[in-house]
């Protein structure tokens, strides 16, 4: 089956195969939040991106593979509800960008712009996009078979970049880090996964980037 991104709250996850990682997307919580199951292929070996929220639906995604870590994208609660109780029975790791630490439930190892995670033998790239909260970060898994692809936690969707409670300033930090650091820097076909709802390409919202920045939101 295609994989289109489209998960509903309580419903099975969207599954999508590349060359060296398995993506499983899955909607929990009261605010339809995207947690996703990143597994090697070759090892075996699983990250977890937000663990939001519905604990055992989560715990029954990551099976008997066990996890290696949850990455949290940033400090805002609907992010981390289940973090605690998934932490607490699969032995995690618990990382967030240095920023967001102090907004967790528990004590999670930090991480700054350019860290690598490991997930086996592939690897996500921590981008840090100030704005939505000062540790807001998205993770950067390059496809040696083909397109990159960019989990965004809530700074970027499709439509616009993340809520930045009508602050000037913090809108245009966030924008200028988006275009500057995800943009910029990557190409059309990046395929990138959101913090909330459906998932979108960089060529698709790129041509919005001046409509973005005029709307000032």
């Amino acid at each position: 089956m295609t994989y289109s991104g489209d998960v509903t709250p309580g419903g099975p996850p969207a599954v999508r195969e590349l060359d060296r990682l398995t993506v499983s997307k899955l909607s929990v919580g009261p605010m339809d939040n995207n947690a996703y199951l990143l597994t090697c292929r070759a090892t075996g070996e699983q990250v977890l991106v937000d663990a939001a929220n519905e604990a055992p639906r989560l715990l029954e995604l990551i099976g008997d593979r066990g996890l290696a870590a949850v990455v949290t994208t940033h400090q805002h609660m609907d992010h981390w509800v289940a973090l605690e109780e998934v932490v607490a029975k699969t032995g995690a790791r618990a990382l967030v960008h240095a920023d967001d630490a102090a907004g967790l439930p528990i004590e999670a190892e930090t991480l700054t712009d350019g860290d690598s995670v490991p997930v086996g033998d592939c690897a996500l790239e921590v981008i840090h996009l100030r704005g939505h909260t000062p540790g807001s970060i998205a993770l950067l898994y390059r496809d040696p078979a083909g397109t990159p692809h960019l989990f965004t936690g809530d700074s970027l969707f499709p439509g616009g970049v993340g809520n930045t409670d009508k602050d000037p300033e913090r809108f245009a930090m966030l924008l200028g880090d988006v275009e500057r650091k995800l943009f910029d820097r990557l190409p059309d076909e990046t395929w990138f996964y959101p913090g909330h709802g459906k998932d979108s390409t960089l060529g698709a919202e790129r041509p919005a980037l001046p409509q973005w920045r005029a709307r000032g939101w």
